[in-house]
């Protein structure tokens, strides 16, 4: 190579690198539609293939019948049950007065004393209640920008799934790899797509029904908004469930009767909470033979880095740095050996 082509070829290089920080920067705000269209394209890419080249449909076409398909099937209904959750704790009404004189006396009762600070001073109780009020603001915002990345969304995936085999060969040339490990690459990529895409919202709805059910057993106000919480917070791996059950077991203790709070937390506990470890690590070792660690590490490494998306691309991320790294370590250090 001479030292003209070294030139051109560095100048690419860095060209190619600094353009792409730059891009990535500027595109950062929509990541999430280009996440959910790259996922939503892995999901019902073998439906284009089958209308285009089996049934000779033509490509357009097809492509606008399989957006309608989304919308109606994936965004529609997340979209109404976030608004329903937002609109249902937008007008529920805590007394937290009454709340704060239950643990007091509770306090008061045990003779417990924290160096003689007032826990629930005003001023505490204020910012409690603000608190409160901007949390519910930033869950508003993201509807808004949930709206926005949905048409990102669809915008992207409709040229998607058009050109998807010139797309998917493309991609594969620009991988670093051989025919082999090219391979076992794209085939951890799509297992471990389906397995995310499929196997949480899943748990989910499993997760779901089972604190509804305990919800409505115990005689839990509000049982539906709080089995939509639990649906939601099953997204979070370890902690998951218990962001919801835990605190309404201790307000229910306070306010009411500590029996059915220990009868509701021992039902979360044993059921709830054994259901939600079980068939997590049971989806992802069934549908992508993915280690358990991986899954919990992936989600919480994914949420920071890729918000929503990152409870698919967290574990997606990590397990092709170790494939990677065995790929290195097999065509490099093994032959050396």
């Amino acid at each position: 190579m001479t030292i003209q082509e070294r030139y051109w070829k560095y100048f690419l290089i860095t060209f190619i690198l600094l353009s792409g920080s730059l891009l990535f920067r500027e595109f950062s705000p929509m990541l999430t539609g280009l996440l959910g269209a790259f996922t939503i394209y892995i999901l019902v890419r073998r439906q284009m293939f089958f209308l285009t080249e089996k049934k000779k449909w033509n490509r357009p076409l097809a492509a606008v019948l399989l957006l309608l398909e989304v919308v109606l099937c994936i965004l529609v209904p997340t979209f109404l049950t976030v608004w329903l959750l937002v609109s249902k704790l937008a007008n529920i009404n805590i007394d937290f007065s009454a709340l704060i004189a239950a643990v007091q006396a509770e306090i008061s009762r045990f003779n417990l004393s924290i160096d003689n600070y007032d826990l629930f001073n005003a001023d505490n109780l204020k910012s409690l209640t603000s608190f409160v009020t901007q949390g519910l603001q930033i869950v508003v915002g993201e509807i808004s920008s949930f709206l926005v990345n949905a048409l990102v969304l669809l915008f992207i995936l409709y040229f998607m799934l058009l050109n998807g085999r010139k797309m998917e060969t493309y991609l594969a040339e620009l991988l670093p790899f051989n025919e082999k490990n090219k391979k076992s690459v794209l085939k951890k990529v799509h297992s471990m797509v389906i397995s995310n895409a499929v196997g949480i919202p899943l748990l989910a709805v499993v997760q779901g029904i089972i604190a509804f059910i305990g919800y409505l057993i115990f005689g839990v106000p509000d049982a539906l908004l709080l089995a939509l919480l639990t649906c939601f917070a099953s997204i979070i791996p370890v902690v998951g469930t218990a962001i919801v059950w835990l605190p309404l077991c201790l307000f229910i203790g306070f306010t009411q009767n500590w029996w059915v709070a220990l009868g509701l937390g021992a039902y979360c506990v044993l059921l709830l909470t054994n259901a939600d470890n079980a068939v997590r690590f049971l989806l992802q070792k069934k549908m992508a033979d993915t280690h358990p660690l991986i899954t919990v590490f992936g989600v919480i490494i994914g949420l920071s880095l890729f918000g929503f998306w990152g409870i698919i691309f967290g574990p997606l991320f990590l397990s092709l740095f170790f494939l990677c790294v065995d790929i290195f370590k097999q065509e490099y250090l093994d032959k050396k050996g």
